[in-house]
């Protein structure tokens, strides 16, 4: 008979991580070094590395550092990251550098990483690196865009993912992509930091719509403006505030003007005290992916108590329930986005309910629900390498 049930399994993996941490903590910390971009780029990643490296370095049993991708460069020098294309040479030569310096100084070494060139540029060195020094190696790999990815670089992301000791991803759907690749990924959530997010009650609904994506075409933001125009033949006195910033600003603004909408600003980039705040002042959160991973934005949305209204795009229908914590439509339907926000207004009760179930939603992405998966993961990689350089000397 099989004894196993979902607490117990629970409970289990909490002893093998405290028992773990306690050898762990007897001994010496491992030593983490996170390969990632700092908070100089706009995205994602950078969020959740910072908010994870904030976490980690609370935890007595690592030492935790932070390399960035994306280095400041001193003096003259950083005015040549100014430059165009220069910018990216001058920029990859510091990394690598740092890479070479550093990466010998830690046991496991965890790294974030995007796809395409992004992924050539950033997490491909620090692989080949940390492999070279005989570290562990954890890829932590957010991008919606994989399968295209994987597809399009099979003879070259393939072979570099598989030097990698554990592929992490935030979502059961990039689980099954890499599976189709025979990759094998373990999930992971992203991590929500609730508590620096305020949520409000909003028995009665304003039409005050929020997007907060970047401006890359394969977010669709496009669609959250046509979207809106739309909602305004029926709602005159909506308001839009579009949160963002990236190359597709200009034509953007542009479709803006074309479609004559009213009460719609573009912010650009904010701050995460201003992020807060928008979040605040608007009641229902608009999302037109076209691709997408496991947008932190929807988090943040659920948090702050705004019903959401989105795409299906990629990993998206992993963390919301459509007609329970949030409402879905196929991807580039505008019409549908519009409407299925109508619904928000025309339907008694229906945003409170999504807003409770989204609230609720957020536990899975609290520290307190992920700190022993991360703990166990670096203590199995430091163990491993720990291994691996004993057979090494002892073959010597």
């Amino acid at each position: 008979m099989n004894d196993y049930s979902p607490l117990t399994g629970d409970a289990n993996m909490m002893k093998e991580v405290a028992t773990s941490v306690s050898k762990q903590t007897a001994s010496s910390p491992v030593r983490l070094l996170i390969v990632a971009p700092s908070l100089d780029i706009l995205g994602g990643q950078a969020v959740q590395a910072d908010r994870l490296l904030q976490r980690l370095r609370q935890e007595p049993q690592l030492e935790v550092d932070l390399l960035p991708v994306n280095p400041r460069l001193p003096g003259v020098l950083r005015k040549l990251q100014a430059v165009k294309y220069v910018r990216t040479i001058v920029t990859s030569i510091a990394y690598i550098a740092s890479l070479f310096t550093k990466v010998r100084q830690y046991d496991v070494i965890h790294i974030f990483s995007a796809s395409y060139f992004s992924f050539l540029l950033a997490p491909t060195p620090a692989i080949l690196i940390s492999k070279l020094y005989g570290k562990g190696i954890l890829l932590n790999y957010h991008s919606g865009e994989a399968d295209d990815h994987l597809r399009r670089w099979r003879r070259t992301a393939i072979p570099t993912l598989k030097l990698v000791d554990e592929l992490i991803v935030p979502s059961a759907y990039l689980v099954e992509v890499f599976a189709e690749f025979g990759l094998p990924a373990r999930a992971i959530y992203n991590l929500i930091e609730t508590d620096r997010f305020r949520f409000r009650e909003r028995s009665v609904l304003q039409p005050r719509f929020l997007s907060n994506r970047n401006f890359e075409r394969h977010y669709g933001v496009d669609r959250v403006l046509r979207a809106f125009a739309v909602l305004q033949k029926r709602l005159p006195e909506a308001q839009l505030v579009v949160a963002g910033d990236g190359p597709e600003r200009s034509s953007l603004e542009q479709l803006a003007c074309d479609l004559k909408l009213q009460n719609t600003e573009f912010v650009g980039r904010v701050s995460h005290d201003q992020v807060i705040d928008l979040y605040d002042e608007n009641d229902v959160f608009l999302n037109g992916s076209e691709i997408d991973n496991q947008p932190l934005s929807i988090l943040e949305a659920f948090a702050c108590g705004l019903p959401v209204v989105t795409t299906d795009a990629g990993g998206i229908p992993y963390m919301v329930d459509n007609g329970r914590t949030g409402l879905i439509v196929p991807r580039g339907d505008y019409e549908q986005l519009a409407a299925s926000a109508l619904r928000l207004f025309d339907e008694p009760g229906l945003a409170a309910s999504l807003i409770q179930q989204g609230l609720e939603e957020c536990s899975k992405y609290h520290w307190e629900s992920v700190r022993d998966e991360w703990l166990k993961v670096y203590s199995e990689l430091a163990s491993s390498s720990s291994k691996d350089i004993e057979s090494v000397k002892v073959r010597a």
